[in-house]
């Protein structure tokens, strides 16, 4: 690579990746605060990144890995607001990719590039809490058990993350959805205490969760040179509200910012007043983990301390390969 290509690609990708709400900092985020994390984030700004291409489809690229977060559709999620699906960040993503061949010369060469980049994607949330949780507004509770429609949305999956794959990704972690039945606004709507998770929300999340891990296996048996793991966000998760304490979380039912019941029946609105002690609190709003919650996940993904934590390694041996 010559002096004009490093020049012109640190130009393109420079910050953090793409975030799609403000609750505090991503777990991602906090791989780069923590001086220990170091090694990796310099080998995710190796890769020299992409933000907005990847976002918006803009000639302005900067940014870290491609972090991809949210639903799998193109319809699910417009109900809180206008999102990109994962489709569209995969053409966007495709747009980054011809302008990297562009800039390196050769496909072999932005094949090699893209090679040693770390790509992190997290799906499926917004198909269950912005549509299949829904059943006012969308049918899919109608038309699917649990089961089925853990199916539709892990052969979508699997089949956008191929086309990730046909256009350079080889180096891929997939964060597993959280525990959206121990979220403030699924305490607000359905739990008769307010403090007791709802397990059948928690329950549908697990059967996505189990079929997202058996595509690791599937990647990599199947396809050429990829390297393909599981962050088990949803255990993470559970050993935090289970021991709070231990982990200097004192609120794990309400946000920190929202309105009504367990600060979920509302997220946060625009101007208002979040907790004084937000690091306290386990979610930041009706949904969202808080930046303490996400640093704890963070460092678990780089460095698993359970064995379930992340398959079949974690991403700072990812960094590594």
């Amino acid at each position: 690579m010559t002096s004009l290509q490093t020049w012109m690609l640190a130009r393109m990708f420079m910050g953090p990746t793409a975030r799609t709400e403000h609750t505090g900092i991503s777990m991602f985020h906090m791989l780069k605060s923590e001086d220990k994390l170091w090694m990796i984030w310099m080998k995710i700004r190796s890769c020299n990144r992409t933000r907005k291409a990847v976002v918006t489809g803009s000639e302005s690229m900067n940014g870290g890995h491609h972090l991809s977060k949210g639903k799998l559709g193109d319809v699910v999620g417009l109900t809180p607001g206008a999102r990109i699906s994962f489709n569209g960040q995969l053409r966007n993503y495709q747009n980054a990719v011809s302008q990297i061949v562009n800039i390196l010369g050769s496909e072999n060469a932005a094949a090699n590039y893209l090679s040693r980049c770390i790509y992190t994607v997290g799906m499926g949330s917004n198909d269950y809490l912005n549509n299949y949780f829904m059943p006012l507004i969308y049918p899919t509770s109608r038309q699917y058990t649990p089961e089925q429609y853990a199916d539709v949305l892990v052969q979508q999956y699997s089949q956008q993350l191929r086309t990730l794959y046909n256009y350079g990704a080889r180096k891929v972690a997939l964060i597993g959805v959280g525990q959206i039945g121990c979220s403030p606004n699924a305490l607000a709507q359905f739990s008769p205490n307010g403090t007791q998770c709802v397990e059948r929300i928690n329950s549908a999340n697990r059967l996505f969760n189990d079929r997202v891990r058996a595509l690791v296996d599937n990647f990599n048996n199947n396809l050429a040179g990829a390297s393909f793991i599981y962050i088990n966000a949803y255990d993470i998760a559970n050993d935090i509200l289970r021991s709070p304490s231990s982990y200097g979380i004192t609120v794990t039912n309400r946000g920190c910012c929202g309105v009504g019941r367990n600060n979920g029946q509302i997220t946060c609105l625009p101007l208002q007043t979040p907790c004084s002690n937000r690091n306290q609190y386990f979610f930041w709003d009706a949904f969202h983990p808080s930046s303490a919650a996400n640093l704890i996940i963070g460092r678990r993904s780089y460095n698993a301390q359970s064995s379930s934590d992340a398959y079949p390694i974690d991403i700072r041996r990812l960094a590594q390969l």
